[in-house]
């Protein structure tokens, strides 16, 4: 039996990831503190990943490690030998030199820049010195370089979060401003719920190269489950995992103008693939009490996109769904990022002249609906990564929409 030590699994998608590597049981340990002593006695269990925050327990109680944990100073995968003997391994550095590579993230003779100083930091930093960087600096709070005077650091070639600022569920959040960084050209965010941290997606408007934290997470993995099996798995099972889990885990978002068909082709994609549905239109009414013309009658338009931008930061921070959303609701950036975070957006286009107009409080005329879509247009291309032309044949319309998917 193997499996995950921690003290808050919940989230972990540790299971996941190992069904996918080896037919063996992966379980999860929560322990608390005072279990450790106990669980690292336990001789049945034949290997174990470690996590936050117990890395340095395990490293203590390991009898021997190889010279990749002595550097760090802790261990994520734990291996019991024939002989009862534990011996521990930190997978975590291949995985981060896994991740940076996929990112085109070369650190010979580069200035890195390190967001945080905690155990993953020291993990980075150790790479990034065996791989040949110029300069490291770790920025923290208040340490000699926090953020602060963060604008002496901003010629550094490469950026690393290894913080849970802009994590879930405080989606949104970010430490710097990355358009002052000129110079960068890749960022690597160890985050991986969000898909995209607000750091990755400025880096993806900015043209920078970019990778989040699943794919160091799932070749870690990779590599303990060679120790657990006792077996080379092919460095393609990292891309063929990775892939797998970000169609699992990705939502599939529907935008376009008012009556285009959103919540139709929504719910017959829910059904088709097995997802659960959420409509922010329908997010809205919930929360109101009230219909969408009542709100706009009684309160206003710029009340309904108050409440607005909070179904859709609330239905964004969700995985695995399909969301259709109002036809208003990419027009404030913020919107614009939480359905990017842990999407693929796809717009759907439809002749103006074609659109649904009853109960509709902005397009309630012919006029009024042109304008609309001149206005929304660049946005909704902007903002999508497919379109999909669509008419009154649904089942064409879902067939097209299901192509941009897989």
């Amino acid at each position: 039996m193997f499996g995950l030590l921690g003290r808050k699994l919940g989230h972990s998608l540790s299971p996941q990831i190992h069904e996918k590597l080896g037919d063996y049981d992966y379980r999860l340990f929560c322990k608390e503190p005072e279990e450790l002593e106990k669980f690292f006695s336990d001789k049945t269990l034949k290997g174990y990943n470690v996590t936050i925050p117990y890395k340095v327990d395990a490293f203590r109680a390991c009898d021997e490690v190889s010279e990749r944990a002595k550097k760090i100073g802790s261990v994520n995968t734990c291996i019991r030998r024939k002989d009862g003997t534990l011996y521990g391994d930190n997978t975590d550095y291949f995985g981060f030199l896994y991740m940076a590579k996929k990112a085109k993230a070369d650190f010979k003779n580069k200035k890195v820049l390190v967001l945080g100083s905690g155990g993953a930091s020291l993990t980075v930093q150790i790479v990034c010195r065996d791989e040949g960087a110029r300069e490291i600096v770790v920025v923290s709070r208040t340490g000699e370089n926090n953020y602060g005077n963060i604008s002496r650091h901003y010629d550094a070639d490469i950026i690393v979060n290894t913080t849970p600022v802009g994590m879930y569920p405080d989606n949104g959040e970010r430490l710097i401003d990355l358009s002052q960084f000129t110079k960068c050209r890749s960022v690597l965010d160890l985050i991986y719920n969000p898909l995209k941290t607000s750091l990755i997606l400025d880096a993806q408007k900015l043209g920078i190269n970019f990778s989040n934290g699943l794919t160091m997470l799932v070749a870690q993995a990779v590599k303990s489950a060679e120790q657990f099996i006792d077996e080379k798995i092919p460095e393609e099972k990292i891309d063929s995992v990775y892939e797998a889990l970000l169609k699992e885990r990705k939502n599939i978002v529907l935008v376009g103008m008012p009556g285009c068909g959103k919540s139709t082709i929504g719910k017959m994609l829910s059904e088709k693939l097995n997802r659960a549905f959420l409509d922010t239109d329908e997010m809205i009414v919930q929360k109101t009490g009230k219909a969408i013309p009542e709100i706009f009658a009684e309160m206003g338009e710029d009340y309904f996109r108050e409440v607005e931008s909070e179904c859709v930061k609330d239905a964004g921070k969700q995985m695995g769904l399909v969301i259709a959303t109002g036809g208003g609701a990419v027009l404030r950036k913020e919107n614009r990022d939480a359905l990017r975070q842990n999407a693929v957006v796809i717009f759907l286009e439809r002749e103006v002249l074609s659109l649904a107009t009853d109960g509709r409080p902005l397009s309630s005329s012919e006029e009024k609906l042109k304008k609309m879509y001149e206005t929304r247009y660049p946005v909704y291309k902007e903002i999508s990564d497919f379109s999909v032309k669509t008419n009154d044949d649904a089942q064409i319309t879902l067939r097209e929409a299901e192509k941009c998917v897989f």
